[in-house]
């Protein structure tokens, strides 16, 4: 299938998402919200790939949002309808609600998304990249918290799951005034997780460690990704019984003794696939 703002590659169980509009920087039109979930949900869905690599093609990794998409929107634009204000009103909410959901697909997605950034990684960028399980940058990368600088409220996912990979107030002065914060900065606070000196680099080692997931226990990912998100939003305790439930209800034992197995006879281990979702229902 074609895409607009993607191209997708699987290769050895690793897919790797590409964004396909270096000339534009890779913005956010309308069809890249509409195209991401779909690839995310179907490569989740189907069960043979076990991690994803999200990738932007050119100079700049993601410039954001592009303020086209809403131009002629009447919930964000001028009101051309006066009255029923509250009619605008939900149309905006139900509008923020369906972008939110686009980067919560990456949170959903049964595999790791692991993020390789270089250059620019503005405004709605962090709100996806937030979502990702992973992320990777070049030396000359950089982040902004960009919403201030237009006169709104970030509200895809940045104030919401950063604060939970970062210090608060970090977040809050880069949220307060929009200033670009470098890789090295977030690398310092575990934001990000390794810098490289170039793209190509950056991508040679995100796919490597890509490729070091797909030969876990697909099984084993999942829980310890549904564990750590749960954990995140919830107590310790509330999180120690989850992760007892989970392994109580899905901890292979097969898996486990082809680990061994394995390990003994100096081989990479063979773990079967997650079975495919049922069509209609992921």
């Amino acid at each position: 299938m074609g895409y607009e703002c993607f191209d997708v590659e699987i290769s050895d169980k690793v897919a790797h998402v590409r964004m396909n509009r270096p000339e534009k920087a890779n913005s956010m039109i309308a069809a890249f919200w509409r195209e991401l979930p779909l690839i995310i949900d179907d490569l989740s869905a189907g069960g043979t790939v076990r991690a994803i690599v999200l990738s932007g093609e050119g100079k700049h990794f993601c410039s954001g949002m592009d303020l086209e998409v809403f131009a002629n929107d009447p919930a964000v634009g001028p009101n051309t309808r006066p009255g029923h204000r509250s009619r605008r009103n939900e149309r905006f909410r139900s509008t923020a609600m369906k972008l939110q959901d686009t980067f919560s697909s990456l949170e959903r997605c049964r595999v790791p998304v692991l993020a390789a950034i270089q250059g620019a990684c503005v405004g709605g960028a962090i709100d996806m990249i937030t979502a990702a399980d992973l992320r990777y940058t070049t030396e000359n990368a950089f982040f902004s918290i960009a919403e201030i600088n237009i006169g709104m409220t970030a509200d895809v996912g940045t104030l919401q799951r950063m604060p939970k990979l970062v210090p608060e107030g970090i977040v809050r002065e880069l949220a307060y005034t929009g200033r670009k914060w470098t890789a090295e900065e977030a690398k310092v606070v575990g934001f990000v997780n390794g810098i490289y000196p170039d793209q190509e680099s950056l991508l040679a080692g995100v796919m490597e460690i890509a490729a070091g997931i797909a030969q876990k226990s697909p099984m084993a990912i999942w829980g310890t990704k549904q564990t750590m998100h749960y954990t995140r939003d919830h107590s310790v305790a509330d999180g120690l019984e989850f992760i007892a439930n989970w392994n109580a209800a899905m901890f292979d034992t097969d898996d486990m003794g082809e680990a061994f197995k394995a390990s003994m006879e100096q081989r990479q281990p063979d773990f079967p696939d997650l079975f495919p979702l049922s069509p209609g229902l992921e």
